[in-house]
């Protein structure tokens, strides 16, 4: 409050600077036109100054204070004409000096001023020291003011004070500041006149003062302005109550109010406001605990902002900033005083009064709709405050009034400015999602999802009016807010793991209303409904993920890890859907179309699995057993396949390569490393070839066979693991664990020999240099196997026979390579 009422201060100071500076300005002017006048008169031929505009004209006109003679001495050293200045050179303002103001000027005012302190504490030391009566007091109060008035009278008519008005404008003021206070003492300290009699005092007062401002300018303003404030400081400003004294300080401002605008004197405005408050953040801090006193004090607020606004501009201020802050200061200053007055119906009033004129201002002048709009944040501030209280009085109510007051004007106006719209949004929803935030149970939960929904019909209206400015940032702001609203209000009608559902039915409405009125702006609303929909499902998501994670790193029984298979279709099947339904219209979701893209395959790829999942129902390890690779080889061929169809079809290629991806990750981290079958007990049939183990291989080799030339180095791998695990299963049977024979050791070389050669002689039949390469590169990799493995194992005769049989199929071959490719592997066949 402190440091409020400091800040109020400075401004007040800063104002005051700025007065002294314009009436120094006028002053050397009236000066040197003077002058000129004196020169036409006595035959020097210059022509009459004239202003540089008429808008310089009128602004002299208003300024400047009651023309004066030039001292005789100045007009004697000026008795020649003056130079001619040509009408295009610019004259410079006045020099503005420290030694100025101090030498010239202050002593003049500080003086005022002190007649004024004098008067007030030769009364107090009266009463102090019993000397005089009350009404004796009062006498010589209302004397001392009517004496300071009639000299400066006086004083404009002597010879030595006439040339300087600024002793006349001390007195002046002076003596109405005396005025002011003495009717203060008399009326509300002693009681010697009643209210009404005050009151019509208090106006002759203010005429008196308006007559003298007139007569003697911005001084006498000035003078009156601290003089009528200070009074009751001296005079103790709770001697008489709280009441009288707002009502002084209230007809006080608003005199001064009236001055202003009659003399378009926007510093005189803004300087009683800032004075007042100061009053206002002065009497908060001394009567704290006095809430009677206080709701005064917020009234007094309430006043002093709409009069202030309605008064600045009167005045002639231009300044948007400037006819703003009283609005937004009034109602910070409100929004600080509800707590203290428990937020009650009183506080609440002050503040909604407030906020009405503020909306009817910016009615009137869109200047304040920022004012406006600033109003319904803090009315927000302060419902949210309120509302969570144990005792919420009135503040219930006050959010109804709040809505109405806002919303309507903001729907109606919506269309002049933007400002409004957002007054008709915030109006709408603000009051009553913090009433169901901070106190829901204030209405039931069907009751509370019915308002919403008249609320998101009310917010929608202004998408649909403005249905055709596809570049309107108001459509979208009004779309988002009615999706919230009826997302929310949905939700009301079912359980809370069924929120899954109206958040789904939000998003596809969206997605069609972004078609229909081909918005692109609109495009990536669909998100957020969906977004939202993942986040109502966090625990079956957070289930899952512990699912992949124990997955990954070698947990053999994922089974129990899934969550219900209900649960999940429940709470992610709805969205997941829609999400990968909608990726099809290329135009929605705009930039977020990547992040909804690859969230929505993931999801859906998790869902899927947790279904392939059921059957099996692999939950322990005899069943892992007997049935853990044919699992793992059903999901991952299922994943191949869907993704071999979509690049066949041309559709969607970035998808169906991440499901390729996500196939050939599964065989090389489960079945080749961290569960392969060679290691971890597991059945893949007793059928030579026609077991799971083969064809498995076999079935990913052909996927990638099919595919474009890129693919054939990964598929030629698989053919080769294909046809080892072929070997395998020859030799150990349904499970595939144990040492590795020596027959079994060559079977793997007579197997790698053939595949090689069936290579080759495709490759040089069909003119393929790939499988040429991929047939010499297997048949060197046997060789070496043979030589360093094969051979170590083998001996006598059974070792020359290989030697000899290798020796003999080498020499065939590259005589058959030769012969057989010949011209044509000398021409280099473009690279793959």
């Amino acid at each position: 409050m402190i440091g409020l009422t400091l800040l109020l201060a400075l401004g007040a100071a800063a104002a005051f600077y700025i007065v002294l500076r314009r009436m120094a300005f006028l002053e050397q002017e009236l000066r040197r036109v003077e002058s000129r006048i004196v020169a036409l008169e006595e035959g020097a031929g210059e022509p009459p100054v004239r202003p540089a505009s008429p808008a310089a004209a009128r602004h002299r006109t208003a300024e400047a204070p009651v023309m004066v003679a030039e001292p005789a001495p100045e007009r004697a050293a000026r008795s020649g004409p003056e130079p001619q200045r040509p009408a295009s050179e610019s004259r410079p303002l006045p020099q503005f000096s420290l030694e100025t103001l101090i030498g010239g000027k202050l002593p003049i005012w500080i003086g005022g001023a002190a007649l004024v302190l004098a008067g007030f504490f030769l009364v107090r030391y009266s009463i102090e020291s019993g000397l005089l009566g009350p009404s004796t007091r009062t006498l010589l109060a209302a004397l001392f003011g009517l004496a300071l008035i009639a000299g400066s009278e006086a004083t404009r008519r002597l010879p030595a004070t006439a040339d300087d008005p600024r002793v006349a404008q001390a007195l002046a003021g002076a003596g109405i500041a005396s005025l002011y206070g003495t009717l203060y003492m008399a009326a509300a300290l002693y009681h010697l006149i009643t209210p009404l009699t005050a009151f019509l005092l208090v106006l002759l007062v203010t005429g008196g003062a308006l007559a003298l401002a007139l007569r003697h300018g911005p001084p006498t303003a000035v003078m009156a302005l601290v003089g009528g404030f200070a009074a009751p400081m001296v005079a103790g400003f709770d001697a008489a109550g709280i009441g009288p004294l707002l009502v002084y300080l209230g007809l006080f401002t608003a005199a001064l109010f009236g001055l202003a605008i009659h003399r378009g004197w926007a510093w005189l405005a803004l300087a009683a406001c800032v004075a007042g408050f100061a009053w206002i953040n002065f009497l908060i801090a001394m009567l704290v605990t006095r809430s009677d006193d206080l709701s005064a004090v917020g009234g007094f607020t309430m006043l002093l902002a709409i009069g202030a606004s309605a008064a600045l501009p009167a005045t002639g201020a231009g300044n948007r900033w400037l006819r703003l802050a009283p609005l937004v200061a009034g109602c910070l200053q409100l929004a600080i005083l509800a707590p203290a007055l428990d937020f009650g119906w009183l506080a609440w009033s002050f503040y909604l009064v407030l906020a009405g004129a503020a909306l009817i201002l910016a009615w009137r002048d869109a200047v304040y709709l920022p004012g406006a709009l600033a109003a319904l944040a803090l009315l927000l501030v302060l419902e949210m405050l309120a509302i969570g209280l144990p005792d919420r009085g009135f503040t219930p109510i006050a959010a109804i009034l709040a809505t109405a007051l806002f919303a309507f004007p903001g729907h109606i106006l919506a269309r002049r400015h933007p400002i409004w719209a957002a007054i008709a949004l915030l109006g709408t929803a603000g009051p009553l999602l913090l009433a169901h935030l901070r106190a829901p149970v204030l209405l039931p939960a069907e009751a509370w999802g019915i308002v919403e929904l008249l609320a998101a019909i009310a917010t929608f209206s202004l998408a649909w009016r403005t249905r055709s400015e596809t570049g309107n940032p108001m459509l979208v702001a009004a779309t988002a807010v009615a999706a919230f609203l009826a997302g929310l209000g949905l939700g009301q009608f079912v359980p809370g793991d069924w929120l899954s559902l109206p958040l789904t039915l939000v998003a596809a409405a969206l997605a069609w209303w972004a078609r229909k009125i081909r918005a692109p702006r609109l495009n990536a609303l669909p998100a957020y409904p969906l977004a939202a929909a993942l986040v109502a499902a966090a625990l079956p998501l957070g289930a899952l993920s512990e699912l992949v994670l124990a997955s990954l790193s070698g947990e053999r029984l994922t089974y129990p890890l899934l969550p219900s298979l209900a649960e999940l279709l429940r709470e992610l099947a709805l969205p997941v859907a829609l999400a990968i339904a909608l990726l099809f219209d290329p135009a929605l979701f705009g930039r977020l179309r990547r992040t909804v893209s690859i969230a929505a395959i993931a999801l859906g790829v998790l869902l899927l699995y947790a279904v392939a999942k059921q059957p099996l129902a692999i939950a322990t390890l005899p069943r892992f057993l007997a049935w853990g690779f044919v699992e793992r080889a059903v999901l991952s061929q299922a994943s191949l396949a869907a993704g071999w169809w979509l690049l066949r079809q041309g559709k969607a290629p970035a998808i169906g390569h991440a499901l390729l991806a996500l196939g050939l990750f599964r065989i090389a981290w489960f079945d080749l490393f961290l569960l392969s079958p060679l290691f971890e007990p597991q059945s893949v049939g007793p059928l030579p070839l026609l077991n799971a183990a083969v064809l498995h291989l076999g079935l990913a080799s052909f996927w990638l066979w099919t595919l474009p030339a890129r693919w054939r180095p990964g598929a030629a791998l698989l053919a080769l693991l294909a046809l080892l695990a072929a070997v395998r299963q020859a030799a150990h049977g349904t499970l595939l664990t144990g040492a590795i024979g020596t027959a079994e050791n060559g079977g793997y070389s007579a197997a790698m020999l053939a595949l090689a050669l069936f290579w080759l002689w495709r490759g040089i039949a069909g003119g393929s240099r790939d499988l040429r390469i991929f047939g010499l590169a297997l048949l060197t990799a046997t060789t070496f196997k043979v030589f360093l493995v094969d051979a170590a194992a083998l001996d006598g005769v059974l070792r020359i026979l290989s030697f000899l049989g290798l020796g003999l199929a080498l020499i065939g071959i590259g005589w058959a390579y030769g012969r057989f490719v010949g011209k044509g592997a000398a021409e280099p066949e473009p690279a793959i």
